[in-house]
């Protein structure tokens, strides 16, 4: 992904010349076959638990349609990382190490453009679950006439429409990117931010009243149960948010860090590598999932289960 550094009056001859040439790869052929394993073995995991996890969601019924919806759709972004991000990844590094400059530039286009495009998608649903668990809080019993099923698909058509119309933004128009990088990233952080603070401070503030129910003798186990089981729903939400934002750290400060003009060739590797630590989260997301969806870990050790049962 290091398209994303040029500067605005590099011609296309230029990037060619700069990233796909043996003066800019010398002495870096270990990292780059070291990168390449690794991202292969991420590649399968990424495919296998995003995968298993799509079958789980399919067979968790108990779980709100928009709201499996949205992870539905987290983990097919995460299983393209597997199956196309990562590999053109790996193509683009090889073809480096085996000096084949023909195929080292045509990777090179399609994989920046897969990785930005999966990791907004991922950003922006994500932002979306921490929204729609604030408004499960706040409208109480309108929340399922408000957030249906329709408008949730709606709201994932358009974030895989604005993410690839951000990443083409690459090939023609640096401002667009600017704009996506510099405030669309911030504006999702802040939202998930304000949804999350927002969703502990009334927390906190129903357990206040629930205890001074209490101890006038006005008890009720109804809401107790009701806010627990909504307290671990956002407790998983916020693990996989946590996750992608310190996985995408490390990508943010080398980018953050890199000089305005060129990028010398150790400013390059720790991009790669950043890059790989933020595909690593496609792998972790469905540990997470597993750990912190108590429908999800029980339709997985289902499915599991019968697999197993049918290959022995």
């Amino acid at each position: 992904m290091a398209l994303e550094n040029f500067t605005e009056d590099e011609n296309h001859k230029t990037v060619q010349e700069l990233f796909c040439s043996a003066e800019f790869v010398s002495g870096v052929e270990s990292e780059l076959i070291f990168l390449s394993a690794l991202n292969m073995f991420l590649s399968v995991t990424a495919f296998l638990g995003n995968t298993l996890i799509l079958v789980a969601l399919h067979k968790a019924t108990s779980l709100h349609p928009p709201s499996k919806l949205l992870y539905r759709n987290l983990a097919i972004a995460d299983l393209c990382v597997g199956i196309i991000a990562e590999p053109l990844e790996v193509t683009y590094w090889t073809s480096f190490v085996n000096e084949r400059w023909d195929i080292c530039y045509y990777a090179n286009w399609p994989a920046t453009f897969s990785g930005y495009t999966l990791c907004t998608v991922s950003l922006l649903t994500l932002t979306a679950i921490s929204v729609d668990r604030l408004l499960a809080l706040l409208l109480g019993l309108r929340y399922r006439q408000v957030v249906t099923l329709k408008r949730t698909y709606i709201t994932v058509i358009s974030f895989w429409i604005l993410s690839i119309f951000g990443a083409s933004s690459i090939f023609w128009n640096r401002f667009v990117t600017s704009i996506y990088q510099y405030i669309g990233t911030p504006l999702c952080l802040v939202t998930a931010i304000f949804a999350y603070t927002k969703i502990f401070c009334t927390l906190r503030h129903n357990q206040i009243h629930v205890q001074n129910h209490a101890a006038q003798g006005q008890t009720s186990q109804a809401i107790p149960l009701n806010i627990a089981r909504y307290r671990k729903a956002v407790y998983g939400a916020l693990w996989v948010q946590g996750t992608l934002v310190v996985c995408c750290l490390p990508y943010v400060i080398v980018v953050a860090l890199h000089p305005q003009r060129g990028i010398p060739v150790s400013t390059y590797i720790a991009e790669e590598f950043a890059v790989t630590i933020f595909y690593l989260n496609s792998s972790l997301n469905p540990l997470l999932y597993c750990w912190k969806i108590r429908e999800v870990r029980q339709a997985v050790k289902e499915t599991l289960r019968k697999l197993f049962c049918r290959s022995s």
